[in-house]
């Protein structure tokens, strides 16, 4: 990581968990931005953007070198994130990329731009991790594992060797996948869940072992603009 100042996109839980990440590595916190006019700044003192307005008069005030940004959007929010990524860095604002101080990654492994591998989460030999991937808290990747772009391995999940992983994937927390298997875009496993087969782009799966609940429409989407998201699409 990279010393200098960032913005966080999104307030919620997981910006404090980024914020101490930061921190960590000596890089400032001096701004967030959060489209719920309701959600206070969590780091005392440091101001909160609940528009584009207010964010980019603060940005022209400011005028700061060296200024990153992170998508602090945990959840099955992985287009939020490529959303937030596609607007800043079409503003010159470079992604962070967050590895914790506790955590493990390997020499051989490839981590994306604005991707974060949190507190005790490990990822193994020639994995690749793409952009805007979350590997939270505990989570495992294992060698030749490969993760497309906005994937969440949410806390506890383990991914066996040579998993391969579709856009915006989400794997549930304390989910195990096994060795060798395929997980399309946008695929979610639920939490505690035991995958033992692929699983289809846009499908839902659950269960020990994982069974099949629910397809959607298998759309990834990273270009929108990140302060007109629908309520729902982001924090």
């Amino acid at each position: 990581m990279q010393k200098g100042s960032a913005i966080i996109w999104g307030a919620t839980g997981h910006a404090k968990v980024v914020h101490r990440a930061l921190e960590s590595a000596g890089i400032t916190t001096v701004g967030l931005c959060d489209r719920n006019p309701a959600v206070a700044s969590p780091i005392p003192g440091t101001p909160i953007f609940h528009s584009e307005k207010e964010f980019l008069r603060w940005l022209r005030a400011e005028d700061l070198d060296d200024l990153f940004f992170v998508a602090a959007i945990g959840g099955a929010n992985g287009a939020s994130r490529l959303a937030v990524h596609s607007y800043m860095t079409a503003m010159g604002i470079l992604a962070i990329s967050i590895i914790h101080p506790s955590a493990w990654v390997d020499a051989t492994a490839t981590v994306g731009s604005g991707t974060q591998v949190l507190a005790m989460a490990a990822v193994g030999v020639d994995v690749s991790l793409g952009k805007q991937c979350i590997v939270n808290t505990n989570a495992t990747v294992d060698h030749d594992s490969r993760l497309g772009d906005g994937v969440h391995v949410m806390p506890g999940a383990t991914l066996a060797g040579q998993v391969l992983v579709g856009d915006q994937a989400v794997i549930g927390s304390n989910a195990t996948i096994l060795p060798n298997l395929r997980l399309g875009d946008r695929a979610v496993v639920g939490a505690g869940a035991v995958v033992t087969g692929d699983v289809a782009p846009a499908t839902t799966v659950v269960g020990v072992p994982a069974a099949v609940v629910t397809t959607r429409r298998p759309v990834c989407q990273d270009e929108r603009d990140p302060w007109r998201l629908p309520p729902e699409g982001i924090s």
